[in-house]
């Protein structure tokens, strides 16, 4: 073929780095003492950022699970056929230890570790990271009944992934999925009118029909239903341990927006057998700690995907003219990724203290849970509600190419709005901060203590949480108010966690945003007289290093 056009001024792919490079992970290493840790972390860097994870993202995203409810015969299967990618993911996860591991490891910083590691991988491929952080969050639940906890907490903590269908404690590793929602309820899982009948053996048999599961082919299911003494929760098998399979009929795969490799269903229970874990009435109670961890994993999903798109809109500008000079070189385009940077940083930050106070919760630390217990919620709301903003402004710095699949920022774009979605939308994420508040007034006297506690170091922020705490003062206007309250709490928190921890450049520019308000309604608003260059470098992403 004739010539008819050169190729230049293309940026080159963004691969083959190292993905866990980015300051706010070691920051947070150092500052609990785990540098240790940082080389494991590398590796998992290493791996999410080459080229051949990178493809098997592609690969699991484009052939999406298939749904068999038949075999050829006819008889009655319910299986979901995934790409082998999605498989080889799933292994890489699991050997990593993202899921179960955390909690038999015994290591004092192991949620932290995790945190870290799974905003690594996750870039790789939301989809998959579902029934990881499924199985990460059953393991506290597991433990309200120590005879369930004891058959399958070591097979969910295993490094082996195992994909089979087969009855769970004849595998050599489980995963485990979540059924609660019913189309009747959503979030209002009282309201859920799947029924649970006691066997003479005090096992259940449930039936009812659930609108959204995560992760149907898990090999357990933890369920909501209602049993005699009120809403209860479950542990469902999908094979029973006889070999023969549970009544759980998978109805039909979500055709959604992202998580595309993921096969979120509607299944249907027909006198389906079930273990109760907890008492009944206590459904929600029991499993309460597994929502809450994984709203931990929306808030880090959140956060992954900020420093995702703002490092690919950084890599772009760099090696982009336009007007006679490089993007990142031209003053506007400065301010925007400077703004995006600093929300990725500041939602980072927050991330990897969150996993950092959970650590410490669980070690006893009563203190630590208080201020879990308020900052997970409040930061739930906030970093998830600043994801597809963030994720649109990344978009648009790379022009008509960031609309392009090739350049994977739409796939970013669409996965963006599930974990606000995921685990309460912003309006339960914001009330469950004010429930918090009205049942565990410690929670709310922890966070201030915890902005207190930087009293002096920054004029912006002392002003900030005096503003704050007066919007406590008519509790009549407080739920009209909840989204207003939830994000200043989030700021106010980000805030003091970059005073302390973060670099000057980055918690200036924050304070100066943020706290003043000097900041418009999209990014890149950012005040005159600040000092960009070490943001910009921050999360800039050296190839080849």
């Amino acid at each position: 073929m004739t010539t008819t056009h050169d190729v230049t001024n293309q940026v080159p792919p963004l691969v083959d780095y190292d993905a866990a490079d980015y300051a706010p992970y070691t920051e947070a290493f150092t500052r609990v003492g785990a540098t240790g840790a940082l080389d494991e972390l590398s590796a998992i860097g290493r791996d999410a950022g080459s080229a051949a994870s990178q493809e098997l993202g592609d690969l699991a995203e484009r052939h999406e699970p298939v749904l068999h409810t038949h075999d050829r015969y006819g008889h009655r299967i319910d299986r979901v056929v995934y790409d082998p990618s999605y498989h080889q993911l799933m292994t890489r996860a699991t050997g990593y230890g993202l899921h179960g591991t955390p909690w038999v490891t015994g290591d004092p910083h192991a949620h932290l570790r995790r945190a870290a590691g799974l905003s690594v991988w996750g870039q790789v491929d939301a989809g998959h990271q579902c029934p990881i952080s499924m199985t990460y969050a059953a393991v506290p639940a597991l433990r309200v009944d120590p005879e369930l906890a004891a058959r399958f907490e070591p097979l969910l903590a295993t490094t082996v992934y195992d994909p089979s269908f087969a009855a769970p404690e004849t595998k050599a590793g489980l995963t485990a999925g979540m059924s609660m929602t019913e189309k009747q309820g959503g979030s209002d899982v009282r309201a859920n009118t799947t029924h649970a009948t006691e066997q003479a053996d005090g096992t259940y048999r449930l039936t009812g029909h659930k609108w959204f599961t995560s992760a149907p082919m898990s090999d357990i299911l933890l369920t909501l239903a209602q049993a005699p003494g009120g809403l209860t929760c479950f542990v469902v098998p999908r094979v029973l341990p006889d070999g023969t399979t549970n009544r759980v009929a998978l109805q039909r795969l979500k055709d959604k927006l992202g998580n595309r490799s993921n096969a979120s269903s509607e299944v249907e229970y027909d006198q389906a057998f079930g273990w109760r874990l907890g008492d009944e009435g206590r459904g929600v109670r029991t499993i309460i700690e597994m929502v809450n961890m994984t709203r931990l994993d929306c808030t880090i999903g959140s956060a992954s995907g900020m420093r995702v798109g703002v490092q690919a809109a950084v890599h772009h500008a760099t090696h982009r003219s336009a007007f006679g000079a490089a993007l990142v070189d031209q003053p506007l385009m400065r301010n925007v990724l400077a703004d995006l940077a600093v929300e990725a940083e500041a939602s980072s930050t927050v991330a990897m203290w969150l996993a950092d106070l959970t650590d410490r919760a669980l070690a006893g630390d009563e203190r630590a849970a208080d201020l879990r217990r308020i900052s997970l919620a409040v930061s739930k709301y906030y970093v998830c509600k600043r994801g597809p903003v963030h994720a649109a402004e990344a978009l648009e710095c790379l022009g008509g190419n960031g609309y392009i699949e090739d350049s994977r920022m739409p796939r970013l774009y669409r996965e963006a709005p599930l974990m606000s979605v995921w685990e309460g939308s912003g309006n339960v994420a914001a009330l469950d901060t004010l429930r918090a508040v009205a049942k565990q007034p410690a929670t709310l006297t922890a966070l201030f203590d915890e902005l207190d506690s930087v009293a002096g170091a920054e004029p912006r922020l002392d002003a900030f949480a005096r503003r704050l705490k007066d919007q406590f003062t008519d509790p009549a206007s407080a739920e009209l108010r909840a989204r207003r309250i939830v994000g200043d709490l989030a700021i106010a928190l980000q805030a003091s966690l970059l005073v302390r921890f973060g670099h000057p450049a980055v918690s200036d520019a924050f304070a100066a945003s943020r706290l003043d308000r000097d900041w418009g309604t999209v990014f890149g608003t950012l005040p005159a007289g600040l000092d960009l260059a070490p943001i910009i470098e921050r999360a800039t992403v050296k190839v080849g290093a």
